[in-house]
């Protein structure tokens, strides 16, 4: 991307990308992704930068420390000039609002906050799980509960629910038993509760009274997320805009946006949802050129540019 907004290059390479503590940090994949968007615009990516600034929106950013060991790995690579690393829900907010500031709700596997303050400060969330104090974390969490209640409304722990029999059918088991043995010895990726959240919201659709629960808990952790934001900012009387991006938001459930929409009004009547319907890596580039300094016309040119421009090569 230039700066007066012209899009060079695009591309979604799909890999491993997470910069989590403890793992083995995705740079090969994240430098792949880069060479390729560089020999779009013909650049090749060598020993020298490929541009004056890089903005990295990257997952498993969540604490100072990951902030400063994560711009060390990406720094010792030399990509680009100026490394500037961000959490990946700064991009969600920053693609769904021009006003530069406001509260980005993630919830795609898991579930995080960012928020900026008209003043620029910042509140942000660890999002590290149970670890954190985080309750209904996302769709790897309701995924799992998903199993949970089809568990207990067979061996009589809790009630009856339809997902005792949408979650084994989901994997083409005949029990929720043998996809509870499955996650146990390894032979089914725990990543793949993830495929599970579609099938919660589908069972609320027909009335199934405890899929309507588990969705109601991920709403209300999703309330209690933004509005501590809100609460620490002092913006609960100011006009702003809460974006919410990730593929939980992609549902057609009415109920739950409804849920959240009315649990954040009650403490900031300003408030405005806003469902993210931009890929979040225009947010990225967006704070790419707020650091530069852009104008006005080369951020709306940018936005124009990828909204037209598939990501190529996608794998």
């Amino acid at each position: 991307m230039s700066v007066d907004g012209a899009v060079l290059g695009s591309v979604r390479h799909r890999a491993y990308a997470n910069f989590n503590f403890g793992h083995e940090p995705p740079l090969d994949s994240l430098g792949e992704a880069i060479r390729r968007v560089a020999a779009q615009a013909g650049i090749t990516l060598d020993s020298q930068p490929v541009a004056k600034v890089g903005l990295f929106c990257l997952a498993g950013a969540d604490l100072p420390l990951d902030d400063r060991r994560i711009t060390r790995q990406v720094k010792g690579r030399s990509w680009v000039d100026d490394v500037m690393l961000r959490n990946d829900t700064f991009a969600i907010l920053r693609a769904g609002t021009d006003r530069g500031w406001g509260v980005g709700v993630v919830c795609g596997s898991g579930l995080n906050c960012a928020a900026v303050g008209p003043d620029g400060r910042i509140v942000r969330f660890p999002a590290l799980g149970e670890l954190s104090g985080d309750l209904a974390h996302g769709g790897g969490w309701l995924g799992r509960a998903a199993l949970g209640a089809a568990l207990r409304g067979r061996d009589g722990r809790g009630p009856h629910t339809s997902l005792e029999k949408m979650v084994p059918e989901h994997f083409k088991v005949k029990r929720p038993e043998s996809v509870m043995e499955a996650l146990y010895t390894l032979e089914l990726d725990s990543q793949r509760m993830l495929e599970l959240a579609p099938i919660v919201f589908k069972a609320a659709a027909g009335g199934d009274v405890e899929s309507r629960r588990l969705i109601d808990e991920l709403a209300d952790e999703i309330i209690a997320t933004a509005n501590a934001a809100i609460r620490r900012l002092r913006l609960t009387r100011l006009t702003f805009d809460v974006v919410l991006g990730g593929g939980i938001f992609r549902n057609h459930d009415g109920a739950f946006t409804a849920r959240i929409r009315d649990g954040i009004n009650a403490v900031a009547p300003g408030a405005t949802m806003r469902r993210l319907d931009a890929p979040p890596v225009v947010g990225a580039a967006l704070l790419g050129l707020d650091a530069l300094k852009a104008k006005p016309a080369a951020k709306e040119r940018l936005r124009k540019e990828l909204a037209k421009t598939p990501l190529a090569s996608r794998r």
